[in-house]
């Protein structure tokens, strides 16, 4: 049974059945919200309609707010028509730059009041609409790229849509929206897909060998190279200073392996790796909040029911699991289960946890 629980008051138009237009007909019609959907591609309509994201079109639908979930080099084009078609709706899109889109609708001549560009940082290495979920954003980041002349209520309806997904909303303007996501996001995936570029040819003997690092390194590498050709493209001048920077770190790193013996080359390293770790360190903890984290891994026997017994006797001791990264190797007897607490948990969870029969690695 649906709720209607929704802060947005009236229809929701979305414009693309992908992975992202999809999620967020899934999310909204979890709460109530009458969504209509439109696609260029029938097959993707029809199938993101049978997944349950929303509904067909009609004459009298007549959208408070219309969200625009096409690729990048199309995000302008279907904003200015979205624009026009609805004149007295709120216009968003979901692209992952905002410079260029604006500048295109600005050179077009739109009406651009009612247009509120926005990003939410989620996604996922699968696309389509059988890729969505309802909880897509839940606990993300989601960009409200605001503008002084925007009026306070337009904002306030797109806030309303993240806040009803789940997700945060932080305010940016472009030009700052689009540097932070060259670092955050699209610097990263060039470094992924280099990294796992140079797995293709390597051999099978090599491969098994593989832990949860590399797999963590390259798990963006699976991304859709169309999407992505696009994206860098509409933020190269970003994401291009960054990887100057990487490649000036990149050389130090190679001068210091070419000749590990000369003099100071091994401080060079050191250095690297030392500003690595400072680096970690700001990234912020769960949701966002400045918590750092204790490590226990616990092992975990590979037979059912077994990471479900884990999580159930977390929650009888009353520690709560702050994150979860699992590493299992092909033809092991067990997984590791890394889990995250609170420092001042870490003990009582490794003696609670071990009079419980679970095996505890390092202690």
């Amino acid at each position: 049974m649906v709720e209607n629980t929704s802060r947005l008051a009236g229809q929701v138009r979305v414009v693309g059945a992908g992975l992202l237009g999809a999620s967020i007909g899934l999310g909204l019609r979890a709460r109530g919200v009458d969504v209509v959907l439109a696609d260029a591609s029938p097959a993707n309509l029809r199938l993101a309609i049978d997944y349950g994201a929303g509904r067909r079109e009609t004459a009298a639908d007549e959208p408070v707010l219309v969200v625009v979930c096409v690729p990048p080099d199309l995000t302008a084009s279907v904003v200015a028509a979205e624009l026009a078609a609805h004149p007295h709706a709120v216009v968003t899109d979901v692209a992952s730059v905002k410079v260029a889109p604006y500048e295109e609708l600005q050179a077009s001549g739109a009406l651009l009041d009612r247009y509120v560009g926005s990003h939410p940082l989620a996604g996922r290495e699968r696309g389509g609409a059988i890729s969505g979920r309802a909880d897509l954003f839940v606990g993300r980041p989601w960009v409200v790229c605001t503008r002084p002349e925007l009026s306070r209520t337009r904002v306030s309806l797109v806030e309303s849509l993240i806040l009803d997904l789940g997700a945060t909303p932080v305010e940016m303007n472009t030009v700052a929206h689009d540097a932070a996501v060259a670092l955050v996001s699209h610097t990263p995936q060039i470094v992924s897909t280099l990294m796992a570029k140079r797995l293709a040819g390597s051999s099978d003997a090599a491969l098994a060998l593989a832990g949860q690092g590399l797999r963590d390194v390259t798990r963006i590498a699976a991304s859709e190279p169309e999407l992505w050709v696009q994206i860098l493209g509409a933020n190269a001048p970003a994401v291009v200073e960054i990887l100057r920077a990487y490649r000036d770190d990149l050389d130090q790193v190679l001068a210091a392996l070419d000749e590990p013996e000369a003099p100071g080359a091994r401080r060079a390293l050191a250095e690297e790796l030392a500003a690595g770790n400072s680096g970690v360190t700001r990234l912020p903890g769960k949701h966002g909040q400045e918590h750092r984290f204790s490590q226990v891994v616990v092992m975990v026997d590979d037979k059912p029911g077994e990471l479900g017994r884990l999580f159930t006797e977390m929650g009888e001791i009353g520690v709560n699991l702050e994150d979860l990264r699992l590493e299992h190797s092909p033809g092991a007897q067990i997984g590791l289960a890394e889990i995250a607490v609170l420092p001042e948990a870490q003990r009582r969870t490794i003696d609670e946890l071990s009079s419980r029969g679970w095996r505890i690695a390092g202690s």
